[in-house]
């Protein structure tokens, strides 16, 4: 007759995993750590400062992807503001068609950075 064999599971040494997540170690100044520290002490909850900085990192995170795009009236608006700018400071010995390559050029600005930019619809 075959013996059965248990399932016997074994503690294992050390401390317990605490968390399945993976650590991040960051290096932070005296200032900035002051700032955190200052920031938790004013929380209803006091969080310690790990807590502290992972709140801080979802609220920055949050505020980031919530930020709106600009409407059609303000991108306007910016660009009208722009070409005045440029106007100012243009150099009034060039042609007409100098002066509008050159504002063309700083409004777009340089072609390597055109696919670059990410205030831009890509085409």
């Amino acid at each position: 007759m075959k013996t059965s064999k248990k399932n016997v599971v074994r503690k294992k040494r050390g401390r317990p995993a605490t968390g399945q997540d993976p650590v991040t170690s960051i290096r932070l100044s005296v200032e900035l750590r002051t700032a955190i520290d200052a920031w938790a002490a004013d929380q209803s909850d006091s969080p310690v400062r790990t807590e502290a900085i992972r709140r801080l990192v979802e609220i920055g995170l949050a505020s980031a992807t919530a930020a709106r795009p600009k409407s059609e009236s303000q991108r306007q608006r910016a660009r009208d503001m722009a070409d005045k700018a440029i106007d100012k400071i243009a150099d009034s010995t060039a042609s007409s068609e100098e002066q509008a390559d050159r504002k063309r050029q700083l409004v777009k600005g340089p072609a390597e950075f055109q696919k670059v930019r990410r205030d831009r619809n890509r085409k």
